[in-house]
């Protein structure tokens, strides 16, 4: 059906609406003050315009001087949208037009119908907007004529061959609930706290990608944000095993990871994590292959200046184009906004590496959302690509109680790597270990933990001490020295 459909000048909005809306239907398009339906409105016009179509702007609250005005401060040309003014004219103030005999429905009702009916037939408009049919109200004399009208104006509409797309202006003193039986569709427009969106409640005739999705109101218009459905974007690979490039690690590991496999490193605060995953992105580089970070916490220059300390190639990574480092601001995006980016990142630039680091910040993007439900959605989706995701999760407590994550995403995860702090004679010291492994055995025990100028070492393991999970090892044998 994708050919059938028109476009709504917005593309991620026809992307949840599966391909566009439906030829000669009538949508309603609802929300509060500000939230963007004229801009939709406008949007909606100028995609028809720019195919040559006839289309309409019928205005009953903004001049049409103005509609224009701010269409050209998003970047509109509207010189292809015919505008039909129904707008109060500054002289009905001042010369004060009031009727003594009449109500002013049954005044204005019938030259108002006039001048659509002879603005419609002369255009032929294949597009119609309307800003805002519950203006019509005003214009009937009760509930039951308001909705025979609006149903005739409606079907007068359509039978002229014109999609129509119509805005309303609900409050609870006047609620919209008869506009939303009538129309074909409805677009609901929200904002809460600075924070819009946009979902569709209602599509004759079509499936639709339900839920919220993120609206962006930019000096340019207005974008869309679809949530991801990760079923959508299964692709067929081979499950091989990757290598970290460092021996140890690999034989703890059985080999390494596999492809398109989703590995969480958890510990705490500097303990290594990053460090550790550049290392599975140096080998992807080694390989030819292009890997991504997404850093919500540190700043790219800290991160380099720390790579270029343990050796780790991070520049000319990034100069070859095997590498790119992205600094998220996780208060500026919202999780569909970020997935789409990596989306995008992973379609144009075949990538095989995604390290996110780390989910606290990705959990501050959420913003009081489900962050289970965005994270699920995002990682599903990159492994149904084949791409092998990189999860890093901070910990809270340094030693003492052993903890994976403290926000539940254990089940996600195909490999856990976890890196602890170990108190021995008054030193600090770094071990590592493998908790799970779904794809394959690993070895049970923990091994030591060195970053240093060289490189991460990893030494051997480290099979006489007892408690390392705590924190506080102690020496199986007494034999053993430290």
């Amino acid at each position: 059906m994708q050919h059938d459909r028109l476009s709504s000048g917005i593309l991620g909005l026809d992307e949840v609406l599966e391909g566009g809306l439906i030829p000669q239907q009538a949508y309603l398009v609802r929300g509060g003050p500000g939230v963007g339906k004229t801009t939709l409105g406008l949007a909606f016009l100028i995609a028809g315009a720019a195919l040559d179509e006839p289309t309409l702007f019928i205005s009953l609250g903004e001049s049409e001087a103005q509609l224009r005005s701010n269409a050209s401060r998003l970047g509109f040309d509207t010189k292809g949208v015919s505008f039909l003014d129904l707008s109060p004219s500054s002289s009905f103030f001042t010369e004060v037009e009031t009727y003594d005999i009449f109500s002013p429905s049954e005044v204005e009702r019938a030259p108002t119908t006039e001048r659509i009916v002879e603005c419609v037939q002369q255009i032929q408009p294949r597009r119609v907007f309307i800003d805002a049919m519950t203006q019509f109200r005003y214009l009937s004399s009760d509930v039951f004529q308001f909705r025979k009208q609006v149903l005739s104006f409606l079907r007068f509409l359509l039978e002229q061959g014109a999609t129509v797309l119509f805005a309303s202006e609900s409050n609870v003193a006047n609620p919209d609930d008869d506009l939303q039986f009538m129309s074909d569709g409805v677009i609901e427009l929200c904002q809460d706290e600075g924070d819009r969106s946009v979902s569709i409640t209602k599509f004759r005739g079509s499936s639709f990608r339900a839920g919220s999705h993120t609206l962006r109101l930019l000096k340019t218009g207005m974008e869309v944000f679809p949530r991801l459905r990760p079923e959508q974007y299964e692709q067929n690979f081979a499950m091989e095993v990757i290598s970290s490039g460092i021996p140890e690690l690999d034989r703890l590991l059985h080999g390494g990871i596999e492809r398109g496999t989703i590995t969480v490193l958890t510990g705490p605060t500097g303990v290594g994590k990053t460090s550790l995953g550049l290392q599975f992105m140096k080998a992807a580089a080694e390989r030819g292959e292009r890997s991504v970070l997404y850093t919500f916490e540190e700043q790219v220059g800290t991160l380099l200046h720390r790579a270029e300390a343990i050796s780790t190639p991070v520049r000319q990574m990034i100069e070859s184009g095997t590498l790119s480092i992205v600094p998220i601001e996780p208060m500026d995006l919202s999780p569909d906004e970020f997935a789409s980016r990596v989306r995008e990142e992973v379609d144009q630039h075949h990538v095989r590496v995604v390290m996110i680091d780390s989910t606290a910040g990705y959990q501050l993007s959420v913003r009081g959302t489900a962050l289970i439900t965005h994270l699920h959605s995002l990682c599903k989706y990159l492994q149904n690509v084949g791409v092998t995701v990189i999860l890093v999760n901070e910990t809270e407590s340094i030693t003492g109680d052993f903890r994976v994550t403290e926000i539940g995403i254990s089940y996600l995860a195909d490999n856990i790597l976890f890196l602890r702090y170990l108190e021995m004679q008054g030193e600090m010291r770094k071990a590592i270990g493998v908790l799970k492994k779904r794809l394959s055995d690993f070895e049970r025990t923990l091994r030591e933990l060195d970053i240093t100028s060289e490189g991460i070492k990893i030494g051997q393991p480290l099979a006489h001490l007892r408690g390392l999970l705590s924190g506080i090892p102690e020496w199986a044998d007494k034999r053993h020295l430290l």
